[in-house]
């Protein structure tokens, strides 16, 4: 199905928006964002930060 819908022999009918579940999760991420306080905020920014640019020594 994919080779013929790479070549135009069939036009893909695949529904291109989120499903319910993806819908869902994003509104979620929003909500908790704006139920916290902007210290809490920087908190956990703070630790996401530190984490990404910490370096493991083995």
């Amino acid at each position: 199905m994919i080779g013929k819908i790479a070549t135009g022999e069939i036009e893909d009918t695949a529904d291109a928006t989120k499903s319910a579940a993806a819908q869902l999760g994003s509104m979620g991420g929003k909500k908790r964002a704006a139920n916290m306080t902007p210290e809490r905020r920087s908190e956990i920014a703070k630790g996401a930060a530190k984490a990404r640019w910490t370096v493991k020594q083995d």
